[in-house]
């Protein structure tokens, strides 16, 4: 069964120039990019992407980072793609993740982790309406 996901591309992936090496590696897998778009993150719907996280610590430092530049957002489709960019991103926590995975070998800190990517089909129907609710994916 076919499924969407976001992929988020953080500033300090934009910035180390690794978005070509990241689209890459998710290519592929097989899967299509269906939408995509590059912009600043507006703080409202930086906070409304981790609304999971508001009541942890390090809540103000993620919205702070995520809005502090550009970013890279991807609508990406195909068999199992939830559970498979989860898979090729790695752990949340760069010094956790298994090496060969994007934050394995990219990541800087559990904040500049270089890439966000949905963690269910709900969350990934819920991000994807955040950011491309004006345009029909078909």
């Amino acid at each position: 069964m076919k499924e969407r996901t976001l992929l988020i591309i953080k500033p300090d992936g934009l910035e180390r120039s690794l978005k070509d090496e990241i689209v890459n590696r998710i290519i592929k897998e097989g899967f299509e990019i269906v939408a995509e778009k590059t912009c600043r993150m507006p703080q409202g719907l930086a906070k409304e992407l981790y609304q999971e996280h508001r009541a942890e610590a390090f809540f103000p430092e993620l919205i702070s980072y995520i809005t502090s530049g550009k970013v890279c957002l991807i609508v990406l489709e195909g068999e199992n793609v939830v559970k498979k960019t989860r898979e090729i991103i790695g752990t949340t926590n760069p010094e956790k993740a298994a090496k060969g995975t994007i934050r394995g070998d990219y990541g800087l800190d559990i904040c500049r982790n270089t890439v966000h990517s949905s963690s269910s089909l709900e969350a990934a129907e819920r991000e994807i309406a955040l950011y491309f609710r004006f345009f029909k994916l078909s």
